[in-house]
């Protein structure tokens, strides 16, 4: 009875194409879903405020607080200055200090390609000492995308010797007196395993919570309490005890106080509570997704009242595993013929 090859390439392609899929998924990453692209008709003049979301060459991509981007085109002529206090002026930066996560302001004019030329760029420096520390940490994210398509290869390779194998047993199958039926056994056993191979390999990007909770804060504070120390003890535990974890932080306010305030506010609060996991538990810095701050989006009580201000001042700590290190193997059994 012929072997059904053509179903074994076939799952062995799917995977191979999930794989694909998913090591693009990694380096695509950002914190704030996008609702679309602007386009600025040439010498209209226009000031935008946002967070740098990419950075190339001679351009950078910037997303406001409607989730709208914009490309920024920098020319010689660009002035990138920190905003200055009372009676000085700010310190001029280089172009290559405009980094991904870097609150900022631009003030310029559209140009031909539907592109903002940058006349002016001022930020804070204190936004400026975030954007570093970010930076610092979405270098361990994008070694993890160069380790997924290393993967990638590795299962290609696994592949065609595995197809090499399935072949021998299609022929042995097919000469064998009598063996037909073991044989056939044995490649369904294979074709099993593969597909729980490749099922298991598609889950390597894939994480699942494990646990969640949120430590909060004073009016104005980012101190952390003894309460929270507590409840960012038992984390830190389960996730030492983890294989394939990390955890993703995020900081939020109430709406007392501006705007600005309180995403400043927010990540301050997020920036303690990975300081104090560092620290004091010693979770490597690679285990941590960048953290941010949301400010006073995204509640969970209504601000209208003291109870529901007190639960939105929080800081979120989920811990996540690694679905594809946590599956079992799959394991290939055989069968002897009558």
């Amino acid at each position: 009875m012929p072997i059904p090859k053509f179903k074994m390439f076939s799952s062995l392609t799917l995977a191979i194409s999930l794989l694909a899929f998913s090591a693009i998924a990694v380096v695509a990453q950002t914190t704030t879903a996008t609702v679309g692209a602007r386009t600025v008709v040439s010498g209209q003049k226009i000031k935008i405020k946002g967070v740098v979301t990419r950075r190339d060459s001679d351009t950078f991509i910037v997303r406001d607080a409607n989730g709208v981007d914009t490309t920024v085109r920098l020319d010689d002529r660009t002035s990138v200055k920190a905003n200055g206090g009372f009676l000085r002026s700010g310190s001029n930066y280089a172009q290559t200090q405009i980094l991904r996560g870097l609150n900022l302001e631009v003030d310029g004019r559209g140009n031909a390609a539907g592109e903002v030329l940058a006349e002016k760029i001022r930020f804070n420096e204190s936004d400026l000492r975030v954007a570093r520390a970010v930076e610092s940490r979405a270098a361990p994210l994008e070694e993890r995308a160069s380790s997924t398509e290393t993967k990638l290869s590795q299962v290609e390779q696994n592949a065609q010797r595995l197809s090499g194998q399935m072949d021998e047993l299609a022929a042995v199958a097919n000469t064998a007196k009598g063996g037909a039926k073991a044989a056939q056994e044995t490649a369904d056993s294979a074709v099993a395993g593969v597909n729980a191979t490749n099922d298991r390999i598609s889950a390597l990007d894939d994480y699942e919570p494990q646990a969640v909770l949120a430590v909060n804060f004073k009016v104005g504070s980012a101190v952390l309490s003894a309460d929270s120390k507590a409840k960012l003890d038992q984390v830190a535990t389960k996730a030492l005890n983890a294989k394939g974890y990390v955890l993703e932080v995020s900081g939020f306010t109430d709406t007392t106080g501006s705007v600005d305030r309180n995403r400043a506010l927010s990540q301050r609060r997020a920036d303690n509570v990975i300081r104090y996991l560092v620290e004091n538990h010693n979770i490597p810095l690679r285990r941590i997704v960048t953290p941010y701050g949301y400010g006073e989006s995204h509640p969970v009580a209504e601000n209208t009242s003291r109870t529901g201000r007190a639960q939105n001042r929080r800081v979120e700590v989920k811990l996540l595993v690694n679905k594809g290190l946590i599956q079992q193997a799959p394991t290939m059994t055989t069968s002897s013929g009558e």
